[in-house]
């Protein structure tokens, strides 16, 4: 009998051992979630909006660091003006900044 009891503490004990080794994991991912997961989210989905939303004028930085102004947009692609009656031709993805101001 004093066995049984020493027992049902020990797995009692045990348990509680164990939600308090797992509950500092579980506060460490909500904190990592909401300081790096959710705004990093947030910062594609506005980005993409904005690739959605291109319009000629608008001036526009792409993945490699290269100012233009847009020209020509299709479906998969824009046309940048880096310099006076240059054009080179991008994807919308390689766009990543806007400028507010236009042309």
């Amino acid at each position: 009998m004093i066995n049984n009891i020493i027992l049902a503490e020990a797995a009692a004990s045990g348990s509680a051992s164990v939600i308090q080794g797992i509950l500092p994991w579980i506060l460490i991912f909500v904190i990592f979630y909401f300081l790096l997961i959710r705004p990093q989210r947030q910062q594609q989905k506005k980005l993409q909006e904005q690739q959605k939303a291109m319009k000629s004028g608008d001036k526009v930085i792409t993945a490699g660091g290269i100012h233009g102004i847009i020209r020509d947009v299709d479906d998969k692609t824009v046309k940048v003006e880096v310099a006076a009656g240059v054009l080179i031709k991008f994807e919308k993805s390689s766009i990543v900044g806007f400028s507010s101001k236009e042309a």
